[in-house]
């Protein structure tokens, strides 16, 4: 199973050719339910998201798939998930963060609510470029009951931001042969920028506990 992920993860663009071919124009209600769920359900970060929205792109430049209903579908797909995934977590947390729970208490809470009112625009988009995170950040905003007016509008411009730029991408360089040809590589290195503003976050807190 897992070696089976792997090798799907690593030759998504391969493999989804072979969907389309298999099926045809169900192939676009079969994305939209990838990108619905890797963004709307919290037991699914695993699912491809970054790398299937470039697969998509370099696909969409050979003809394969519409570029046009790309950019309609898959914006509305990860916008859907993520209002999903918030309303998930404003239903969960109050019940979930109560007095006498040892591990999540009110006040945790209260602090979540706190920071995602400072900050949580910012956060609600720059978490779509981050794997895992993108999963868990509206979740997280439901929780710490950020308003949701506030949340809809980063919801927005994020999910425009990450798809047209990742399908774009694709459409743009996905089929220069040095990355069609290497394209395992290529989904490693999506993988390993998109970690770079946790790794930053990161190095900056350890510089300020030294």
């Amino acid at each position: 199973m897992l070696e089976t992920l792997i090798d799907l993860f690593l030759h998504l663009d391969r493999h989804l050719a072979e969907m389309v071919v298999q099926y045809g124009t169900a192939i676009y209600g079969v994305l939209f339910a990838i990108v619905f769920l890797e963004t709307g359900i919290v037991v699914t970060p695993f699912l491809p998201g970054d790398s299937l929205l470039f697969a998509c792109g370099a696909l969409a430049a050979t003809g394969a798939l519409d570029l046009s209903l790309l950019l309609v579908l898959l914006p509305i797909a990860a916008i859907l998930g993520d209002t999903v995934n918030y309303h998930i977590g404003k239903y969960v947390g109050p019940k979930a963060f109560t007095s006498t729970s040892r591990w999540l208490k009110r006040e945790h809470l209260e602090r979540t609510h706190a920071f995602y009112e400072k900050h949580g625009g910012k956060t609600i988009v720059l978490a779509r470029f981050v794997p895992i995170v993108r999963t868990f950040a509206p979740f997280v905003a439901g929780i710490g009951a950020m308003s949701y007016s506030r949340f809809i509008l980063y919801n927005v411009a994020g999910g425009l931001l990450w798809v047209v730029l990742f399908v774009g991408g694709g459409y743009l360089f996905g089929n220069i042969p040095v990355v069609k040809n290497n394209f395992s590589i290529v989904v490693l290195g999506i993988v390993g920028i998109s970690l770079l503003p946790i790794a930053i976050e990161y190095w900056k807190h350890k510089r300020k506990g030294v």
